[in-house]
């Protein structure tokens, strides 16, 4: 056969671009033929093969690659937004001043209603219930 290439398993796994282990399983499986000469296993490639494996491989290789670069800007962007949150909170936290319980407990609020006698004093309770 024209066009075919008789190579041992290690340099399939050279041409292919794939370990070893992947060339037999590939063989396992029956998608490689292979040939058997003296206890010897070779595989038996097209030269179209090699050449499809590659250009996959490098363009597969390459779609990783700018994968990982829009990752890693996205994640050098979030980092950036996170450390300024963590400017603007440390700047809020400064801005507060320390709280003290207070010395005496406060009174309930009250306001003002005029009667016939003048002004009286009415607490929230009793303006809500008419009281």
């Amino acid at each position: 056969m024209e066009g075919w290439n008789r190579v041992t398993v290690q340099e399939a796994a050279r041409l292919l671009g794939i370990s070893e282990g992947a060339v037999r399983a590939r063989i396992h499986r029956g998608t490689l033929e292979t040939e058997r000469d003296s206890g010897t296993v070779y595989v038996r490639l097209n030269a179209d093969d090699t050449t499809n494996e590659r250009t996959e491989r490098s363009e597969l290789v390459q779609t990783l690659r700018e994968y990982n670069a829009a990752l890693e800007r996205q994640l050098n962007a979030e980092r950036e937004a996170s450390a300024e949150l963590r400017r603007i909170v440390a700047g809020l936290v400064q801005r507060i001043p320390e709280l003290e319980a207070p010395s005496e407990p406060r009174e309930a609020p009250e306001t003002a209603t005029e009667s016939a006698e003048g002004v009286e004093r009415r607490g929230f309770w009793s303006r809500l219930f008419g009281g």
